[in-house]
């Protein structure tokens, strides 16, 4: 077919935004029939009924501008917003709220850190004490959290209700129990009743409605067979308990109708637990969001008129001339204008080198102040800060990568339609052919195959080898936070890293030192060490950090002197003596040979931070300071595109460090000086050119590309943050884990389809029986003992395949 005349269909509920389909059919979210994309245009002008809820006089010709917080995990209208919290009217899933970008609430009170009773409403000194009152934020719980301790509680009591209705139902394979010497089955099955009914009504009555919405749009999914399976068993053990005389005698077990109260309740309480797992990883979703908001203070200090006073962030605007002490984090995104600072900015650019600020240089909000106080002039403030943008990706990561779909539903979705056509089919056949009472057996015989199709592993097959897989990666140091990842891990083929805390150690650690004189290699790293031993600065420690490793005794220095931006400087020996960068030398007036310029150039081209030891107004050595590469991380890259995944670096370090570090692994490319947003758009290139894309971070800056990519890995050495918006956590931060990660993958989602198989096919040879297909030959119809047993099987065979996970190798 010509390009020009071939039509596209598309979705009438726009559930994947503007994605195009060259066949008619089904959506494969909603299941809507996919309408031509002409013919959809022609509509967008014409009112309309909702097709979900058949309200009238819906569309005026423009797009329909929701301004809702909620929104469904699934997407299934696009990008439609709810207005209060509930489940989606399409696929049933619990609505998430938007989390708004903002800047934190003003504290209500203040307190004193040694009197807690000291309660205040402004900022100020302690009455008793006289310490600064610091700010109390109040803990509010989240509407997410609020639903996951909810359906907890619903769980919980499930349980507690469906343990002895379990018990009672399975006596008779406990002969230790006796109960039917206490009281009649009959009375059992009335205890049965008052037990199961809690369950079934109030603990899964919105499972209920799901099944209903399903069965209604006609997009049958797991909730149709839960509704249709567990209320048939409930509703025919209600009539058999209650008028036992309807049902044939083949239904009989000394004059009681076989009841199934207990594969009610245990289906249900199933379905509550994966439901209770689902909703607390809803309730993290936003962790990552709370806790980026948590790193800007809820007060700044304000410099007016010579003086200082605190106010909530929110009252900062911009021109605004603040300060920062020592240790401080920084309130907004400015501009010095008064002192220096040596500031840790690694939650934007990932780096552990601290970088020395001075008059004229930007700072950044959240980011941490060293040792020296200064003041500058507020630029961006609120939402406009560099962090509230890392907030907004972040968020906008969240609600653009739906879940993906369940096995589960997926099989359901066929496994509901035979079904009912069958039970259906059962009826008529029955009712026209059957004998007297006719349309008794029909009903109890299509009743029957619902019952006997209902799989009651189907709510062990997914949980079960998730619980033993992750426990399994537990052990092999991967953990698993997201079930989806474990899906998503088994078809990654991009891999992006990050380099500082991922490829390296992330902390910088002594590296080169070397004598341009007289002095021995070790007497310039301890005359180095020696002199950076009473210097605030972070690289400092380092320094003497490396000369301890190596047992080298400190000098005595006298008149210890810190230079902002150069380095440091004293007296040793009755002779100056410096350490720092080429600044310092410019100070001293002193140049390198070309010998010693290659040798510094070689060193800087490897990343490394060199520093200069200057004795008497002599060059005598260098020494330098680098965050180095994991022993571990060669092989673990090699191993990884070994399986046929491309690797990728992108780091906030510079570009000639970033060269030699791609260059030494092998890497399939890279990219230099990356802000937290070139990572998120980097990810985001990838997806849209059809790669799963995993992602493996350790920082701040690295939150947005790990939640917005199909897998998130952080390194459990790196901060809370990153854990918090990835999936996987490696526990040793160590790249081998990913590969680790993939075999658990490939083996969780082996076993998931075993245990789908297991959960269906018991009950699948049982649904013929149910039918009464044995009736006209052997006068049998389906026995509760089948019924039973299919259940039984079909559940240990699930429970057992996933306890097999325990003792898989290679993970």
């Amino acid at each position: 077919m010509n390009k020009n005349t071939e039509k596209h269909y598309a979705c009438p509920m726009g559930c994947e935004g503007d994605k195009k389909y060259t066949n008619p059919g089904n959506c494969p979210v909603c299941h809507m029939h996919l309408v031509e994309i002409s013919e959809l245009k022609k509509k967008e002008t014409e009112k309309s009924d909702c097709p979900h809820c058949a309200h009238e006089n819906v569309g005026d010709g423009k797009p329909i501008k929701t301004s809702g917080e909620y929104y469904c995990p699934m997407h299934c209208e696009g990008e439609k917003t709810y207005d209060k919290p509930g489940d989606c009217p399409v696929c049933g899933m619990h609505l998430l709220k938007e989390q708004v970008v903002q800047t934190p609430p003003k504290p209500a009170i203040f307190t004193c850190p040694m009197h807690t009773d000291i309660l205040e409403s402004q900022s100020g000194n302690c009455p008793i004490c006289g310490m600064d009152l610091i700010a109390v934020t109040s803990s509010v719980k989240s509407e997410e959290d609020s639903a996951y301790q909810n359906m907890l509680k619903k769980f919980w009591i499930a349980i507690i209700f469906s343990l002895p209705v379990f018990i009672i139902a399975m006596s008779e394979f406990f002969p230790f129990l006796q109960l039917e010497s206490v009281a009649s089955k009959k009375f059992w099955g009335w205890i049965e009743f008052i037990l199961a009914t809690p369950v079934v009504i109030y603990c899964s009555g919105d499972f209920f409605k799901r099944g209903w919405n399903s069965i209604r749009r006609w997009s049958p999914n797991m909730w149709t067979l839960i509704s249709l399976g567990v209320g048939s068993a409930y509703l025919f053990s209600v009539i058999g308990l209650i008028f036992p005389d309807l049902f044939p005698a083949q239904f009989k077990e000394n004059g009681n109708v076989h009841l199934y109260f207990e594969a009610a309740a245990v289906i249900l309480s199933l379905v509550l637990l994966g439901q209770v797992m689902e909703l607390r990883a809803h309730s993290q979703t936003n962790s990552a969001i709370k806790a980026l908001l948590g790193l800007v203070p809820p007060v700044a200090r304000l410099v007016e008129n010579g003086e200082e006073r605190e106010i909530p962030l929110e009252d900062v605007h911009v021109g605004n001339l603040l300060k920062v002490k020592p240790g401080e984090k920084i309130p907004v995104d400015g501009v010095i204008v008064q002192g220096t600072a040596i500031i840790d900015e690694s939650m934007i650019t990932g780096e552990p080198m601290p970088v020395d600020k001075e008059k004229g240089h930007k700072v950044t909000a959240g980011t941490i102040n060293g040792q020296t106080a200064f003041e500058f002039k507020a630029e961006k403030v609120g939402s406009d800060t560099l962090l509230a943008q890392i907030i907004d990706m972040v968020n906008k990561a969240s609600r653009s990568r739906a879940p993906i779909q369940k096995l589960a539903d997926i099989v359901a979705k066929y496994f509901v339609q035979i079904v009912i056509s069958i039970s259906i089919l059962t009826f008529v056949v029955w009712a026209v052919w059957g004998p007297e009472p006719a349309y008794v057996y029909a009903f109890v015989n299509a009743v029957a195959v619902m019952i006997i199709a209902c799989p009651c592993a189907l709510g062990l097959a997914t949980p079960m080898s998730i619980m033993v897989g992750t426990g399994r990666g537990a052990q092999a140091g991967v953990l698993v936070k997201d079930a989806r990842a474990i899906e998503e891990m088994n078809k990654v083929d991009t891999l992006i890293i990050d380099k500082t805390g991922t490829i390296t150690e992330g902390k910088p650690s002594l590296n080169n030192f070397q004598s341009f004189g007289d002095l021995s290699d070790l007497m310039v790293l301890s005359l180095a060490a020696s002199v950076d031993y009473n210097s605030e600065h972070p690289l400092a420690a380092s320094i003497v950090a490396g000369a301890r490793e190596r047992n080298l005794d400190l000098l005595k220095i006298e008149s210890f002197e810190s230079l902002s931006g150069k380095g440091v400087k004293a007296v040793y020996n009755g002779n100056q003596i410096g350490l720092g960068n080429d600044r310092l030398l410019d100070s001293f007036k002193l140049e390198l040979t070309s010998d010693q310029r290659k040798l510094v150039e070689d060193w800087q081209s490897q990343g490394q931070t060199v520093m200069y030891l200057i004795l008497d107004n002599r060059v005598e050595g260098v020494v330098s300071v680098s965050d180095r590469i994991k022993k571990t991380s060669a092989s673990a890259i090699k191993s990884l595109q070994a399986k046929g995944i491309k690797v990728y670096m992108l780091t906030g370090d510079n570009q000639l460090t970033a060269k030699a570090v791609a260059k030494e692994l092998g890497l399939d490319g890279f990219v230099a000086d990356c802000l937290p947003e070139d990572k998120y758009n980097k990810v985001k290139a990838l997806q849209e050119q059809g790669h799963i894309v995993a992602m493996a971070g350790d920082g701040i800056n690295d939150a947005p590309a790990l939640e917005l990519a199909n897998v998130g890995i952080a390194m459990g050495t790196g901060t809370d943050i990153a854990m918090q918006s990835a999936e996987i956590t490696l526990v040793k931060g160590d790249l081998t884990g990913i590969a680790r990660a993939r075999n658990l993958s490939e083996k969780v989602m082996r076993n998931i389809k075993q245990n789908l198989f297991f959960a269906f096919i018991y009950n699948s040879l049982g649904i013929p029986v149910a039918a009464g297909i044995l009736y006209p030959f052997f006068g049998l119809l389906l026995s509760p003992i089948i019924a039973a047993a299919a259940m039984s099987f079909s559940s240990v065979s699930v429970i057992s395949n996933a306890l097999r996970l325990r003792g898989v190798k290679n993970i």
